[in-house]
């Protein structure tokens, strides 16, 4: 791909890209071969940034968490591409860039066997209590005393919070490890042999671990609150592998320090990347940097993707993974 056109006497001007946020290492560096690459969340002063080069961009790179809003479109009056990097595109207002012109492409990709491997890890670390005791070995204190006792998959239920391509892959991993799997959603679905609650504080209520895999959605946000957590109860955990909201971050720290659940295996967070001090300093929560897709396979797979989605807007080919 060339990110170079030639402008009369003025010779070649690169094209310019602004990218909002940090990605993979790889896809920046090529985009930086072909194009001036703007790193917005490397600038101390993002208004003076965008008062120079707004004018001038016509594509911006974001990711599936940062998104894009209404409100930014008056800053790029020239923009024509929005290239997210990431399947999800609920945080970009495509009605909004629909509506002014502007294409939105994704890299589709398929994330559910990834994220579900990290659920059922985070459900192993937790329950067994891996990093715990993890750290109880290199402090040493294996030599005074006895580590402590973790608690068993094999014969337990794990709810499924939303039974979608990664709720089903879930379900299918914590069945091999002897778990029975029930889940929660909008509604029944078809052809699924697995026991449907409507109420997911009833899910709760019959299931040792709760697995949230649902999307973030205005109905789903705060779904799993201090009622839900009650009713998972003592010996009950939670794992979040979907979006921080979901889960009321709040509600969950009081029922972790009340010891009314049992524990934690989190991989987003409300506020992303400021993850509450409580929940550094508890021992029954395992915390991961919302890794869920982070695998290898499916960066260079994305990376693919975006580059053939910047490359083809640029030379006026039809953008393979357009959404709007």
């Amino acid at each position: 791909m060339s990110g170079a056109v030639r402008t009369g006497d003025n010779g070649i001007v690169r094209l310019e890209i602004l990218v909002l946020n940090r990605i993979y290492a790889p896809t920046l560096a090529a985009l930086e071969r072909d194009y001036t690459v703007h790193k917005l969340w490397l600038t101390s002063d993002r208004g003076k940034l965008l008062r120079e080069i707004g004018g001038r961009v016509r594509a911006v790179v974001t990711t599936s968490v940062t998104g894009f809003r209404r409100e930014q479109f008056d800053e790029f009056p020239k923009l024509e591409l929005i290239a997210c990097f990431g399947i999800g595109h609920s945080a970009i207002d495509i009605a909004a860039a629909t509506q002014r012109g502007v294409i939105v492409a994704n890299t589709p990709d398929s994330i559910s066997d990834s994220v579900a491997d990290l659920a059922l890890g985070l459900m192993i670390g937790v329950m067994r209590r891996i990093c715990e005791t993890d750290r109880f070995v290199r402090a040493r204190k294996w030599t005074e005393s006895l580590p402590p006792l973790g608690t068993d998959l094999s014969g337990k239920t794990c709810g499924i919070v939303g039974f979608g391509k990664i709720g089903k892959a879930v379900a299918d991993r914590v069945q091999v490890f002897g778990m029975s799997a029930c889940y929660h959603g909008p509604r029944r679905k078809a052809g699924v042999d697995l026991e449907y609650y409507r109420d997911v504080e009833a899910l709760a209520r019959d299931s040792d671990c709760l697995v949230v895999t649902c999307p973030a959605t205005p109905e789903t946000r705060g779904l799993i609150d201090g009622r839900v957590l009650n009713a998972l109860g003592p010996t009950g955990y939670v794992i979040n592998v979907a979006r921080g909201p979901i889960v009321d971050e709040q509600a969950l720290i009081a029922a972790l320090q009340g010891h009314e659940i049992a524990g934690a295996g989190l991989d987003v967070y409300w506020d992303e990347p400021n993850v509450p001090v409580a929940l550094l300093e508890m021992d029954n929560v395992v915390l991961a940097p919302h890794i869920g897709s982070s695998t290898l396979e499916i960066r260079e797979q994305r990376s693919a993707h975006l580059l053939e989605n910047v490359s083809a807007f640029f030379a006026g080919r039809a953008v393979p993974h357009r959404l709007n």
